[in-house]
Order: structure tokens, then sequence, then C-alpha cells
């Protein structure tokens, strides 16, 4: 009877192991399936193939080639202190380009802008001093009339 009792009980042992190596592979397999539909979504809505247009491709290669014929004297045009002139941006190829580069224009607008600002504030300074002066200038006025009158007061009293 021991001896059955020791066969039944490895034989169930046995079972038992081999039951958990199968249940362990099912769930490896179920974790790879699910980690492998996982990937495959990411990819679906990460990868999304870019469809570009001919004019796209065009308007692209007509850029690339605008700026692969630029020279430095082209881009950055400065100014000859000698003439006076001022510089402005320099237009390439105005049917080629697709975009205009503003920013010389930009920052002559904005000093031009800034002076003009400069002009009016000057401006308003001068018109309130003239009129101070001239307020000054009706006060002392007064203050000599006052004066003429107390003296002339105080010869009558004499």
């Amino acid at each position: 009877e021991e001896d059955l009792l020791n066969d039944v009980c490895r034989e169930v042992v046995e079972r038992w192991s081999d039951s958990q190596v199968v249940d362990a592979k099912e769930e490896k397999e179920d974790e790879v399936q699910a980690i492998a539909s996982m990937m495959e979504k990411q990819a679906r809505i990460v990868v999304k193939p870019k469809e570009v247009s001919q004019e796209e491709k065009q308007r692209k290669a007509a850029l690339l080639a605008q700026y692969a014929n630029v020279t430095d004297e082209e881009e950055y045009p400065f100014p000859d202190e000698q003439d006076g002139s001022t510089a402005t941006a320099v237009n390439i190829g105005s049917e080629k380009s697709l975009f205009r580069n503003t920013n010389v224009e930009d920052v002559l607008n904005a000093r031009k802008l800034e002076r003009e600002l400069l002009r009016d504030e000057f401006q308003k300074k001068k018109e309130q001093d003239k009129l101070q002066r001239e307020k000054d200038k009706l006060a002392k006025q007064e203050r000599k009339e006052k004066e003429k009158k107390r003296t002339q007061k105080g010869e009558r009293k004499r």
C-alpha cells in the first residue's frame, strides 16, 4: 500500500508540475501575443505613410535651389557708408522665391517710427516751452505793472 501511495503521490506531483509547465508556456505565449498585437497597433498609429504631392516636391526643390544659389553678398546687403544710401532687403528672383526676407526692412521701419516718435515728442516739448515763456513774460509784465502802481501810490501820499 505504501508503494502504491508513493507511486500515486509521485504521479500526482508529476502531473501537477506538468500542468504548471503547460500553463506557464500558455501564459508566455499569451503575453508574447499581447505584446505583439500592442506593437502592431502602435506601429499603425505612429507610422502613417506621408503622401507628398508633386507640387510640394517642386516647391521644396525650388527652395533648395534658391538657397544653393544665394551668396553672402546677396543675402546680407550692408549700406555703403560713403554714399549714405540705406539698404533694403534684396528680393532674389521674385518669380523663383517663395517668400521674402523682410528683416532689414522691419529694422529700418522700426528706426523710422522711433525717429518720428522722438520728433513728435520734441515738437510737443517745444510748444510747451513756448507757452511757458509766454506765461512767464506775462507774469513778469504784470509784476512790473503792480510795482509801478505801488510806487505811484507812494508818491501820491508824499
